[in-house]
């Protein structure tokens, strides 16, 4: 029998945002502050409504949280936060490894450069090409 997959609601990935720019270095002016709710439920929405697996759904997500730029600051971290925490709730691995990079991925993912099996490989296995202008 198939696991029914658990999505992160709204006022959860608001929660996430507020992490995110309390635990990561930020700018003085960074806030957590939402400023279209209806682009952070479209974004929840399309996750739900993407065929594939969770790995498929996580890179969806990831994606379509970065690009909706729902909040004032820390989109990208909210994003990635968001990701790894749907993953796991799920009982999925995350293999992003922890390193400086990870911030030119989530660039790369805001400017359209990687496709949604990279973005999905990347969850996976932790390995993705390099974001290059």
């Amino acid at each position: 029998m198939e696991r029914k997959i658990v999505y992160p609601d709204e006022d959860t990935v608001v929660a996430y945002n507020a992490l995110a720019i309390t635990i990561f270095e930020t700018k003085k002016a960074d806030q957590a502050k939402v400023l279209s709710r209806s682009k952070l439920s479209g974004a929840i929405r399309k996750c739900k409504d993407s065929k594939g697996d969770l790995y498929r759904k996580a890179a969806i997500l990831l994606k379509e949280l970065i690009k909706a730029h729902a909040f004032a600051s820390g989109n990208r971290r909210t994003a990635l936060i968001a990701t790894i925490y749907f993953v796991k709730k799920n009982r999925g691995k995350i293999n992003i490894p922890n390193n400086p990079n990870n911030a030119k991925v989530l660039q790369g993912i805001r400017e359209g450069y990687f496709t949604d099996e990279e973005i999905e490989g990347w969850i996976k296995n932790g390995k993705i090409k390099d974001f290059r202008r």
